[in-house]
């Protein structure tokens, strides 16, 4: 049914309800709430959020703009079927990618630009990561690998990580089993390499990372996601 004028008017508010729907509407995806295929009925959604369905429709669009969410016009949108292809495609873009900004970020920093937002999100992840939160953790380290990308300050790259970011951390909370001080210290040191400026270093500790993630990460996720 298509919306009323009413309904496609702004609404005050509409982007902190947008923002709030966002966060419930993520936090329920990567618990699982609404498993992988699940229809997001923008109706539903909206009463049980008790809000508008304008708020929610832009939730839905930011979700699948980070690779959670997926919307065609006939089905509308729906929780994307993750699957180990989707993941082990995920790692070989994280390669090309992260390895690559790693470099830039390091040698960004030997110019003495930016820094310290990555030392906060660096930050972010120690005290998830000491507070041993499931939640958080996943949350840090997917904000640090992003900021390690905006350190290099190529726009073309951080857009080009953005669509990828949801799924990332939807991975890295379903291998959540894994050690999570062992990839504290891991991005402890390609960041002080990243800080250092040392921009070989920097991409062969964030290949050797990427790498070292991928074997458990898929064992962990054979048992539990199709093929693809």
């Amino acid at each position: 049914m298509p919306d009323t004028p009413a309904d496609q008017a702004p609404e005050p508010g509409a982007t902190s309800h947008a923002d709030h729907a966002e966060r419930t509407l993520r936090a329920a995806i990567l618990s699982g709430t609404y498993p992988p295929g699940a229809r997001l009925r923008e109706r539903d959604l909206s009463d049980t959020l008790g809000f508008s369905r304008i708020p929610v429709r832009e939730a839905l669009t930011r979700l699948a703009g980070e690779g959670l969410v997926e919307i065609s016009p006939r089905r509308g949108a729906s929780v994307r079927n993750l699957s180990l292809r989707d993941v082990a495609e995920l790692f070989d873009l994280r390669l090309s990618l992260e390895v690559f900004a790693a470099r830039r970020a390091a040698e960004a920093r030997g110019r003495g630009t930016g820094g310290e937002r990555l030392r906060e999100a660096m930050e972010a992840a120690e005290d998830a990561t000491r507070r041993g939160d499931a939640r958080d953790i996943p949350a840090a380290n997917t904000a640090l690998h992003a900021e390690i990308v905006a350190t290099t300050g190529n726009r073309l790259l951080s857009n080009a990580l953005q669509p990828s970011l949801g799924l990332m951390q939807w991975v890295f909370t379903l291998t959540g089993g894994r050690d999570p001080r062992v990839q504290c210290a891991e991005h402890r040191d390609i960041c002080a390499a990243i800080h250092a400026g040392k921009a070989d270093l920097a991409g062969a500790l964030a290949y050797a990372h990427i790498e070292r993630g991928r074997e458990p990460s898929l064992a962990t996720l054979a048992g539990v996601l199709p093929p693809g």
